[in-house]
């Protein structure tokens, strides 16, 4: 007699039922009683429900998480304003009024909203600090429009105007302050590597703005549109369809102009001579025309943003400034121009040029960093201001906890006061690391199989085009240098002869599916290309040094410092920091195994000139030798001597597929190292209670499983001992 517990999971409730059966000898069951039945319901949204069964992956905390977000944001924001409150204080820089509203640490006080540049008089009302700035301002708007003069030029106008003015003459401390709070409400937006809108390297982007000439309709069609040939001021013809006739000429048009360009930079022409361009008309609201067009504006002016906004609601006063004058423009520009007033203003204020002063405001920010004020001390407040305080960008916190762990490796750390072995997870290694990219390379050629294609059944003639084990490693050195490679330009491999008959054979792998090769080697060799660097500088170690190099650094500004470095050291010119500095981030993705691991595996999988007995470590050497002795072990399995019967020496031990490399050397493959099992219900207990809340990545299915253990921890303890689970 057994007892039994039936389990039909679902993704909004869990079917259970406890029944006792009769099992013979052959295995049979025999049912004796339903002793309990049920189910157990498991909340969830039915919007959640849908797009699960869509196959999206919807957490329910992404609204909590969201505005954890904008709080974020907004404390970011309030804690760099503390900090300049706090130097702008030290420095004198701050009206009285402001600063009575201010606590010992910058904060506002509660009920207080100070306005730096207005405050109350004797009357009680409000009145405008800079009133003599204002009406130099005024004398502006006079020249240009006198009937705005009195009535509509907002005292808010003022901020753009000492932005102005700051370039070139001196601004009271007051308003310096006024301009350095300003910067920290609007400080553009920064972009990490790998943040920018998806680019090939052979085409340019531009934003354009021409005045349409003429339209013409092309006669052809495409359904029920027409296509129309639009020229531009400049020669240029954009093609597009439409329902409608187009009422375009005369009129500005907006467009993002993509150009094919070669190597050097230079335009791509097809066989007509016509240059290789593409356009596209967003829509008013596309993020990415609002940040060109207000970018390229900005360039072509050539002024300071602040400048840049002064003058255009100068020359159109009713020109709406916030959200529509200048909304989405990258971070350099607001630093740019902040240092550029900061600088002006030290030839006018000697407190910027005070280093006691500037070490009081670092010993007033960092009492407790002595390390980091050291770091700083020799710097000045433009890089207190800029770089430290109002453009401070926090490094994004690691999510190397996410990593998954080597199912092989293991750091094993002994308490030293109990004694008991800890062992703590190696993560698994990144898969634009060299060894990683070598690794799947060999595992590739390992699985490898050429077919020719027969009437009846397809013939495997691997062995007819790679005889031995020096045709693998030429294969292996002709796929390294390569991006991918897919069955086509594999069976074009030149020592294969298949140009004329290539269609009479296939490869194993899917038909028309790229597979990569080294990615890795194959872009950075093609950089070093466009940098006129040789090749042949790209040694294995090399290699590995320059990925780190680039895997590692985030921030523009620093991957342009470590790149200046390094061609430092190998005294190359400035066109390798150019180049590289627009090298595309590698992908955040993993393999299955860690480094630890590879290094391991892969000298018993390397052929030819790249396998030596020397690379492989002292532990597997000994494992072999024991294999090949038949000296006992208790740590080698029988089915890893089964495996490797037909090895007569430690030369056999190469060109081995990843699992004949793993049952070597870890003595198992796929097999679990561990299997969790619970006895009781109360070590159950401590499971869930351990288990940690968004491991499993999908709420869903971690939701059904944790109510899934929950509901055979009741069971377990409300009917006692369960024999099996099904």
């Amino acid at each position: 007699m057994k007892r039994i517990l039936g389990l039909d999971l679902g993704t909004n409730s869990i079917g259970w039922a406890v029944v006792v059966a009769e099992v013979d000898n052959e295995g049979n069951f025999q049912l004796v009683k339903i002793d309990a039945a049920g189910s157990r319901i498991i909340p969830m949204d039915a919007t959640m429900l849908g797009d699960f069964d869509k196959g999206n992956s919807i957490s329910q905390t992404a609204e909590r998480t969201r505005l954890r977000g904008v709080r974020h944001l907004l404390q970011r924001c309030l804690l760099r304003r503390e900090r300049l409150h706090r130097v702008l204080d030290i420095m004198g820089f701050l009206p009285i009024h402001y600063l009575k509203a201010l606590n010992r640490y910058g904060q506002i006080k509660e009920g207080e909203e100070p306005k730096l540049a207005w405050r109350k008089n004797y009357l009680g009302k409000y009145e405008f600090l800079f009133i003599d700035s204002f009406n130099e301002m005024l004398e502006d708007f006079r020249l240009t429009h006198p009937e705005f003069v009195g009535k509509k030029v907002p005292y808010d106008w003022t901020i753009y105007y000492l932005r102005k003015k700051a370039l070139t003459q001196k601004i009271a401390k007051e308003e310096l302050a006024w301009v350095l709070l300003n910067f920290n409400q609007k400080r553009g937006y920064y972009q990490l590597r790998g943040e920018e809108e998806e680019s090939a390297t052979n085409k340019k982007t531009e934003y354009v703005a021409l005045k349409v000439v003429a339209v013409e309709d092309s006669g052809e069609k495409r359904g029920k549109d027409t296509w129309y040939n639009v020229h531009l001021e400049n020669g240029w013809i954009y093609r597009r369809t439409s329902s409608m006739p187009l009422d375009w000429v005369g009129k500005i048009k907006e467009f993002i102009v993509t150009t094919d360009v070669n190597d050097d930079s230079t335009p791509k022409t097809d066989k007509e001579g016509n240059i290789k361009r593409s356009f596209r008309s967003p829509k008013e609201d596309d993020w990415t025309l609002i940040k060109e067009r207000t970018q390229s504006d900005i360039e072509h002016s050539g002024k300071t943003v602040g400048a840049y906004i002064y003058d255009s609601i100068l020359k159109n006063p009713n020109q709406k400034v916030r959200g529509k004058l200048v909304r989405t423009i990258e971070r350099k520009f607001y630093k740019e121009e902040l240092f550029q007033i900061l600088n002006k203003q030290r030839e006018f204020h000697p407190e910027l040029q005070d280093k006691e002063l500037y070490n009081a405001c670092i010993e007033e920010l960092y009492s407790s960093n002595e390390a980091y004020r050291q770091n700083i001390a020799g710097r000045d407040f433009s890089y207190l201001f800029v770089d430290d305080i109002l453009f401070y960008q926090r490094p994004l916190k690691t999510k190397k906890s996410l990593i998954a762990d080597c199912p092989y490796e293991d750091h094993i750390v002994v308490d030293k006061v109990t004694g008991e072995e800890k062992h703590y997870g190696v993560k698994c290694i990144a898969k634009s690391h060299p060894l990683f990219q070598e690794f799947r390379l060999w595992q590739f050629l390992s699985n490898l199989r050429i077919y020719k294609k027969e009437l009846a059944n397809d013939v495997d003639v691997t062995q007819d085009f790679l005889k031995c084990e020096d045709d693998y490693v030429a294969l292996f050195d002709w796929l390294n240098d390569k991006k991918t490679i897919d069955q086509k330009g594999f069976l074009k491999y030149p020592t294969f002869g298949l140009k004329k008959n290539a269609e009479n054979y296939r490869w194993n792998y899917v038909e028309d599916k790229p597979y990569p090769c080294n990615e890795t080697r194959a872009q950075i060799l093609l950089y070093l290309s466009k940098a006129n660097i040789p090749l042949n500088f790209l040694t294995k170690d090399m290699e590995e040094r320059m990925w780190h190099l680039l895997y590692s650094v985030d921030d523009k500004q620093e991957l342009i410092k470590a790149l200046s470095k390094f061609a430092g050291k190998f005294s190359f010119d400035k066109s390798f920091v150019e180049v590289f500095q627009k090298f595309p981030p590698f992908k955040k993705e993993y393999g299955a195994y860690s480094a630890k691991a590879i290094k391991k595996l892969l000298p018993l999988m390397r052929m030819g000139q790249y396998w030596s007995e020397n690379y492989i470590d002292v532990e597997t050497r000994e494992r072999i030798d024991k294999i090949l002795t038949g000296e006992y072990d208790e740590k080698i399995k029988n089915r890893v001597r089964e495996k490797a019967i037909n090895f007569a020496d430690i030369n056999s031990f190469r060109g081995l597929p990843v699992w004949l490399a793993c049952y070597i050397v870890y003595n198992r493959h796929s097999e679990a190292k561990d299997v969790s099992k619970w006895k009781t219900p109360n070590e159950l207990q401590e499971y869930l209670d351990s288990f940690k809340q968004h491991f499993l990545r999908n709420p869903i299915v971690e939701q059904v499983i944790t109510e899934t253990l929950r509901t055979v921890r009741d069971i377990w303890k409300q009917y006692g001992n369960i024999d099996e689970i099904h």
